[in-house]
């Protein structure tokens, strides 16, 4: 698991396969909205996904995930196609991951060698070609190393298979010990060095004067580094990949007189590895400590719904949904489910798409009014620009009651 790797379009893209379970607690919508998701994240990867496969279980089999006739199918499949990843929509345990890397590679010395992958260790392939700052770097390096170190058997199964005899006795076990130790040594320095990294930026964020702090937040690839963008008249890289944004970025922003601080968070995600909540909590602290949120949604998703529902479980994970929030609605424009006269994006059918969505049962999806709009194609961005000055001020006012020269 390095994170050096990068995912360059030259190079030759990976297949791969996708499994997931159905069982009761997640039904067949919920796993097909699953493997979707998976499939994104494994197109993120540069990878190309030829088949899925599921099956309906009381729970995910102890020892290889899927029950054996079910392996065996997805084995004879993976053989004939020449698959180079298999990956597994939910986490693996270690004794899962070793059986299934015996199955689907027999022979530890042959030339193709298939990948055992789950969603989590994906998920933290994905953070590492995109960290792009040190502290980054160091935050995804720290997640790998605490999900390598109880998996890290799988990695001298060859050993196991050796005769026994003198000299043969152990030396596994040794190189597996030795791994471990040289493993929780480098968390505990990465640990540190992330502590040292908190505290420079408590004293950044010290340091930014009186001034409001307003923080976007939302579901990955909703669209909030190009809010951001449209706001802050920045340069903030957004692509229509997942985690395209993992290093907080923080602008000042001038509406009238007011100015403000604004910061684009990395998104959240479905069964998110917990070892990368741990690593980017100074990366979510800007959520944290912000005085006021705009949760951003792609109303665009078929899934939109849940994913507000996961970000808002996750702010209240890590006391964050108690702040004001303004819930904004993106990507109006390419939503396919509203039915509406002619071309949605003609400048005379703007006005009458917002409308239609205001008088739709979107409005109700949260507590907190709902704005409408489209951060790349700028549709009804005044309206959430006056909304945002309105709630800044009010907080500014409340906040530092004698200092008036900004209104």
């Amino acid at each position: 698991m390095s994170i050096e790797k990068s995912y360059d379009t030259t190079i030759e893209k990976e297949t791969a396969i996708l499994i997931g379970a159905i069982t009761q607690k997640q039904p067949e919508a919920a796993v097909k909205d699953y493997l979707d998701e998976l499939e994104f994240l494994a197109q993120t990867a540069n990878a190309v996904v030829l088949k899925r496969f599921t099956q309906k279980m009381d729970r995910p089999n102890s020892k290889t995930f899927v029950g054996e006739g079910k392996l065996q199918e997805i084995a004879d499949y993976v053989e004939y196609n020449q698959i180079d990843c298999v990956i597994f929509d939910d986490e693996l345990s270690p004794a899962q991951i070793r059986n299934l890397q015996n199955k689907f590679n027999p022979d530890e010395f042959a030339e193709h060698q298939i990948k055992v992958m789950d969603r989590s260790n994906l998920i933290l392939d994905i953070f590492a070609a995109r960290a792009q700052t040190a502290h980054a770097r160091v935050q995804v390096e720290l997640a790998q190393l605490q999900y390598l170190l109880p998996r890290l058997t799988r990695l001298w199964t060859h050993l196991s298979k050796q005769k026994g005899g003198i000299g043969m006795k152990g030396p596994g076990e040794t190189e597996i010990e030795t791994d471990r130790r040289i493993i929780r040594d480098k968390i505990h320095r990465l640990k540190k060095d992330l502590e040292k990294v908190d505290i420079q930026k408590a004293t950044q964020r010290g340091n930014r004067g009186q001034l409001i702090r307003v923080a976007l937040v939302g579901y990955t690839n909703v669209g909030k580094s190009t809010l951001m963008n449209s706001i802050a008249k920045s340069k903030v890289f957004a692509e229509n990949k997942l985690f395209a944004t993992l290093d907080t970025t923080v602008r000042k922003v001038v509406f009238g007189n007011l100015p403000f601080l604004m910061s684009d968070t990395v998104g959240f995600i479905r069964k998110l590895p917990h070892q990368l909540v741990e690593s980017f909590k100074s990366t979510l602290v800007e959520t944290t400590e912000a005085d006021l949120l705009i949760h951003v949604i792609d109303v665009s998703h078929k899934n939109f719904e849940d994913h507000y529902k996961t970000v808002n479980e996750t702010l209240s994970e890590i006391h964050g949904s108690h702040k004001p929030i303004i819930v904004v609605a993106n990507k109006i424009d390419a939503v396919d489910w509203l039915e509406t006269d002619g071309d949605v994006k003609s400048s005379d059918l703007k006005q009458n798409l917002i409308e239609t969505l205001k008088k739709s049962w979107v409005s109700n999806l949260a507590e907190e009014e709902v704005i409408f709009i489209s951060a790349l194609n700028k549709l009804n961005l005044e309206e959430l620009k006056e909304k945002l000055y309105e709630t800044v001020k009010k907080l500014h006012q409340e906040r530092y009651p004698y200092n008036n020269f900004y209104y």
